[in-house]
């Protein structure tokens, strides 16, 4: 397995393209959640990829702004799931963060069902649920300590 984390524009288009296809594969084919995958923030993401020799494994994009960083569109390929990437990824990304950014807080919007496993790695509840493309979320912070 190799981890490779790099900004948008570091990518080549292969790359880029590759990641795309895997998230409309999660997010808007597997959940069946017809939203507008690809935005404005993939232009300035950093892009936190596990992958094998051909595929990608796990994935997560990190979005840093002037008063905060968050990460979001955590996946685990489906050929990949049951064995532990999903905590690996967010161990890297969490990682990262704390190398490479000055913020205090981690700020996420989580899916619901994954709630206890976020708590795993230390994020706190901030929010009652809502409904974020038609699927239950919640806010949740992480205080980075360093």
């Amino acid at each position: 397995m190799q981890l490779i984390v790099k900004s948008t524009q570091e990518l080549s288009n292969f790359e880029l393209t590759k990641i795309f296809e895997e998230r409309v594969r999660v997010f808007v084919v597997e959940q069946e959640c017809p939203y507008q995958e690809i935005d404005e923030h993939d232009n300035d993401a950093k892009h936190v990829i596990l992958k094998n020799e051909h595929n990608i494994v796990a994935y997560t994009r990190i979005i840093e702004e002037q008063n905060t960083i968050s990460f979001g569109r955590v996946l685990v390929s489906k050929n990949y799931r049951g064995n532990n990437y999903g905590r690996q990824i967010l161990e890297e990304t969490i990682k990262y963060i704390k190398e490479h950014s000055n913020k205090e807080k981690i700020n996420i919007s989580a899916q619901t069902y994954l709630q206890s496993f976020y708590e795993s790695f230390g994020f706190i509840k901030m929010s009652e649920m809502y409904l974020e493309d038609g699927i239950p979320h919640i806010d949740m912070i992480l205080n980075i300590e360093r």
